[in-house]
C-alpha cells in the first residue's frame, strides 16, 4: 500500500463518519435550564409556587404592619372594620403578583378571571341573583322539614341598613379575594401544565381542605367534613361558571351573595361563624347532618343536592360553547 492509497480498516470521512462521532452530553447548565424554562419562558408550575410564595409574603408583611399600627386585637376579636380591610389587604396580595406575572407573560392582568371591561357589570349581578337564590332555596327547605325557624328581627331601623350595606361590602371584598386566588391566576397558570378540570378539582378540593381545621374544632366530625366537602362542591361550581363565562364576576357575585343571605339576612353561622349585626334570631332544630350543626347549612348534606340543581340550570341557561378561548392559556410567553 502507497502513501495514496486509503488504509481499509481507517474511518471514512464521509456521512457515515459523522454519525459515528460519539454525541457530547448535554452541559449541565443546559439540563438545570430545562427543568426552569420551557418553549414559553418559565414553566408553569414554577410560576404557580412562585405567585405563591410571593402572595404569602405579602399576606405576612401587611399582617405585620397592622400588628405594628393598631397593636394586637382585644381577646383576639378584630373590630367589624378590621375584617373589611384585612379582606382588601388579602386580595390586594392575590392581585400584586398576578400583576407582575401579566407583565412577564405578555397579557392583560384580567386574562386571570377579572377583566375591568366587565367589573361588576351584567354577569356580577347575575351571580348575585342566583346566589341569594341558592341560599334562600337551601333555608325554605330546612325550613319546610321543620329544623330551620326564621325568628324575629334581631336589629332596628338604621341598624339594619347599617350592618346590611356593610356586609354587602365585606362580602363582595370576600368573594374577590377568594375567587381570585382560588380560581385566577392559580387556575389560569395550573391549567396550563395540566388542563382546566385537572387543576380545577385540584384547586377546589385544597380550598375545602382549608376550612376543615376551623370546622373541625367545633367538635362535630361529620358536619366538618361536609362543610369542606361542600365547599369543595361550591368551588367546582365556580369554576364550571369560569368555564362558561370566561370569568370571574359571576362567580364573585354569586359568592359574596350566599355569603351574605347567610350571615347578616338569614343569620345563620357561616363556615362557624357568626356575624355580630346579623338581621334575625334564627335557630336550628334537629339532628346536625340535617342543619349543618355548628357549622351553619354548609354542613348540612342538602347543600350538596341544592348545588346540584343550581349547576343543572346554569347548564341550561349557560350552554357550553364552540371555543372557551377566554379561560385558555393565552398567547405564548417570551423566553
Amino acid at each position: 500500500m502507497n502513501e495514496f492509497e486509503e488504509d481499509p480498516a481507517a474511518p471514512s470521512s464521509g456521512p457515515l463518519a459523522a454519525s459515528q462521532e460519539p454525541v457530547p452530553a448535554p452541559e449541565p447548565a443546559g439540563r438545570l435550564r430545562t427543568i426552569f424554562l420551557g418553549r414559553k419562558g418559565l414553566r408553569p408550575g414554577w410560576r404557580f409556587l412562585i405567585y405563591l410564595i410571593v402572595f404569602f409574603a405579602l399576606l405576612e408583611a401587611i399582617s405585620f404592619a397592622a400588628r405594628l399600627l393598631f397593636g394586637p386585637h382585644a381577646h383576639g376579636t378584630p373590630p367589624l372594620w378590621a375584617l373589611l380591610v384585612g379582606e382588601l389587604a388579602s386580595f390586594a396580595a392575590a392581585l400584586i403578583p398576578a400583576y407582575l406575572f401579566a407583565r412577564y407573560e405578555n397579557r392583560p392582568v384580567g386574562a386571570y378571571g377579572l377583566p375591568l371591561r366587565g367589573a361588576f357589570g351584567r354577569q356580577f349581578w347575575t351571580g348575585v341573583v342566583w346566589g341569594i337564590s341558592a341560599i334562600s332555596l337551601l333555608l325554605l327547605v330546612l325550613h319546610g322539614i321543620h329544623v330551620f325557624y326564621f325568628g324575629g328581627l334581631a336589629e332596628h331601623g338604621l341598624q339594619i341598613v347599617k350592618f346590611g350595606g356593610f356586609y354587602a361590602v365585606v362580602f363582595v371584598a370576600v368573594g374577590l379575594f377568594e375567587e381570585f386566588i382560588t380560581r385566577g391566576y392559580t387556575q389560569f397558570t395550573l391549567a396550563q401544565a395540566t388542563g382546566f378540570w385537572p387543576a380545577a378539582f385540584l384547586l377546589s378540593f385544597a380550598f375545602g381542605a382549608l376550612h376543615f381545621p376551623q370546622e373541625h374544632a367545633l367538635g362535630d366530625a361529620w358536619v366538618a367534613w361536609a362543610g369542606a366537602l361542600a365547599a369543595a362542591w361550591i368551588a367546582l361550581f365556580f369554576c364550571f361558571t369560569l368555564r362558561r363565562t370566561g370569568a370571574l364576576w359571576f362567580a364573585v357575585g354569586m359568592h359574596a351573595s350566599w355569603d351574605w343571605g347567610e350571615s347578616f339576612l338569614y343569620s345563620v353561622p357561616d363556615s362557624g361563624t357568626l356575624a355580630p349585626g346579623h338581621l334575625l334570631r334564627s335557630s336550628f332544630q334537629g339532628k346536625s347532618w340535617l342543619t349543618g350543626g355548628p357549622v351553619g347549612p354548609e354542613g348540612s348534606v342538602l347543600v350538596f343536592l341544592v348545588i346540584a340543581f343550581v349547576w343543572l340550570v346554569f347548564d341550561r341557561v349557560y350552554p357550553a360553547r364552540k371555543a372557551e378561548s377566554s379561560v385558555q392559556p393565552g398567547p405564548p410567553v417570551a423566553g
